[in-house]
């Protein structure tokens, strides 16, 4: 049994993990999916103040309170900057890192500068990027639960003292090899060819859209199961 922390996307929540979690505890796993601060099921508490920093801390606090160690901890696609940005203050309670289709961030990056999206001047929300899942029913449901992000989170640097590549973890990365809209030159192709040309990473596929949990959460559990 491994206990897993999931950090979930951009404009999401933690519910996108939904499925996967149930499958990973059949399969004997502790599954923790911290929600970020003013989106998901935490969007009541938006606002211009939050940042990557305070995103940070929810994951840190998530697994100092609950006292849990020995962890895969999962970043999936602005995730990367998160759980990247708390393994300083996590120290070796982290197990192994886990990139999901995710920003893999150098010290000092923001999210801004490996995906450089026009950022509003004139207000602190960011609007959701369009995602599509398997059928209309279920990308309107989706996009229902997408909440806007504040520029913080966007424009907020990392703070990283070690290279991932020189911390003597396990890395992986996962990537979405069939995002029909995706340039070749993306951030996370980008980070995908980082992880294969170095031998401190595996490097795995899942051939479908960015939006992996929720359109391959079986081919998902598979994966991080073995890794586990």
């Amino acid at each position: 049994m491994t206990t897993m922390v999931l950090v979930h996307g951009a404009w999401g929540g933690s519910y996108g993990f939904r499925t996967v979690k149930r499958m990973l505890h059949a399969r004997g796993h502790e599954v923790i999916t911290p929600s970020l601060t003013g989106i998901g099921e935490r969007s009541h508490l938006a606002g211009p103040d939050v940042d990557l920093n305070l995103h940070i801390n929810d994951v840190y606090n998530t697994i100092f309170y609950d006292d849990l160690d020995d962890i895969m901890l999962l970043g999936f696609s602005y995730g990367g900057m998160v759980v990247t940005g708390a393994l300083d203050r996590l120290g070796d309670r982290v197990r192994s890192l886990v990139y999901l289709d995710a920003l893999v961030p150098a010290d000092g990056q923001c999210a801004h500068d490996l995906v450089p999206l026009p950022l509003p001047t004139d207000t602190w929300e960011v609007p959701p990027l369009p995602r599509e899942l398997a059928t209309p029913e279920a990308t309107a449901w989706s996009n229902e639960r997408r909440m806007p992000m504040s520029v913080g989170t966007f424009t907020t640097p990392i703070s990283l003292a070690t290279p991932l590549e020189e911390r003597g973890l396990p890395l992986a990365f996962i990537k979405a090899t069939a995002d029909s809209n995706e340039s070749p030159e993306s951030a996370f192709w980008q980070a995908a060819r980082r992880a294969q040309a170095s031998p401190a990473w595996t490097y795995h596929e899942i051939a479908t859209n960015h939006m992996v949990p929720s359109m391959e959460p079986e081919a998902l559990t598979d994966l991080l199961d073995s890794l586990a």
